[in-house]
């Protein structure tokens, strides 16, 4: 791995090195299981698609969390894949209203469908992936303060110089997004990408990078849960969510 240049690292990660964070990605969400391809978490306003776990804005809701399922679906047409549900790319928005509306309707045709389709194109979703923290470098170098711009970089370099560092810079990106969204903060403290690197101690490229990234995307993770409104009931993600972090630290 080139610490020099993270963007290319990434780009040139082997096809059995992009499989591998596909699989450990889908694993991360939901258990590398076909049903958890369409999925609705207790207590949120919305449903999550594919090994991404890709979110989709019910017609109304406008929350603060990027929307990224149909930027996926436009990903997907881009690169001429074939077989995309009709009923998905004519959807101008998820058509199910709330949770007890999508469950009702898991096992029909819509979902079944869908889940399908996705389930034969995990290697499509992870280029999108990919593609997606490709570009997340840029806007924080853009959204940072400018006395942060520097340790961004660095311990961006230092995470991305081992395969298990760039997957956990890839995973991050899709897990809790860039952080450069102002909606996804609270009391004015974000938790992406751009606030783990600001978060980071000052530690050598390599396995120590990869194990510091891992431990400051808990603390920041921590803090948005005490941040959160109680109402949400946030605490209840801890473990997994630490879970997934540690996975960051381990080697592929």
């Amino acid at each position: 791995m080139n610490p020099g240049n993270p963007s290319s690292t990434i780009s040139q990660l082997s096809q059995s090195e992009r499989n591998k964070i596909g699989m450990k990605i889908w694993q991360n969400e939901s258990g590398g299981k076909v049903s958890g391809l369409t999925h609705w978490n207790v207590g949120e306003e919305f449903p999550s698609m594919g090994i991404g776990h890709f979110i989709w804005y019910p017609k109304g809701f406008k929350g603060p969390w990027t929307e990224s399922f149909p930027r996926f679906v436009n990903y997907a047409r881009q690169r001429g894949s074939q077989n995309i549900p009709a009923w998905v790319t004519n959807a101008q928005h998820c058509p199910w209203p709330n949770r007890q509306a999508f469950l009702n309707d898991f096992n029909g045709q819509k979902l079944s469908s869908l889940r399908q389709y996705l389930a034969n194109n995990v290697t499509l979703q992870t280029d999108f992936i990919i593609a997606t923290s490709e570009s997340a470098l840029p806007k924080m170098m853009a959204a940072a303060p400018a006395a942060q711009r520097a340790t961004i970089k660095n311990n961006y370099h230092k995470v991305a110089s081992t395969s298990h560092g760039t997957y956990a810079l890839i995973d991050y990106v899709n897990f809790k997004g860039d952080g450069t969204n102002p909606k996804e903060r609270y009391n004015n403290q974000g938790w992406g990408l751009m606030w783990v690197l600001m978060e980071m101690r000052n530690v050598p490229a390599g396995q120590a990078a990869a194990s510091e990234f891992a431990a400051a995307a808990k603390r920041c993770l921590d803090r948005r849960i005490q941040n959160s409104p109680k109402a949400r009931g946030e605490s209840r993600w801890k473990a997994g969510w630490h879970n997934r972090c540690n996975t960051y630290a381990r080697p592929l």
